[in-house]
């Protein structure tokens, strides 16, 4: 499962080397996740409506090890937009992966941008 986990590492919008067309930005449900695939990872998308800004991670829950993350619940903590896995509960960033709960697993977020209306995640490989 470890090995699972490491096909998912956090891009940074200046290392973004593929800019993936994902679908329409009305394919996405307001304030809730979508999930799509590339390659062989799946990535949860969510669109914050209220905010209207747009976020994406790995679809897999690192404590659980089971793709569920775009059908958590999302909202903010403190600010900070947050997911939590359906599972567990236990909330991350959406902003930096990190475990809002202090505990020491994260995820990988990627950038997100919108153009006519199309959706696009950044991918570094």
């Amino acid at each position: 499962m470890e090995e699972l986990l490491k096909t998912y590492q956090t891009v940074a919008q200046n290392e973004v080397i593929n800019w993936v067309s994902v679908g329409k930005a009305a394919d996405f449900p307001a304030n809730g996740g979508g999930c799509i695939k590339y390659k062989s990872k799946q990535i949860a998308v969510y669109y914050f409506q209220r905010t209207d800004t747009w976020y994406a991670c790995q679809n897999l829950c690192p404590h659980k090890m089971e793709m569920v993350l775009s059908r958590g619940m999302i909202g903010d903590a403190s600010g900070i937009p947050k997911v939590a896995c359906p599972l567990h509960k236990k909330t991350f960033s959406l902003e930096n992966g990190s475990n809002l709960n202090g505990e020491d697993y994260s995820i990988a977020t990627y950038p997100v941008k919108i153009e006519d209306g199309n959706v696009y995640i950044g991918f570094a490989d």
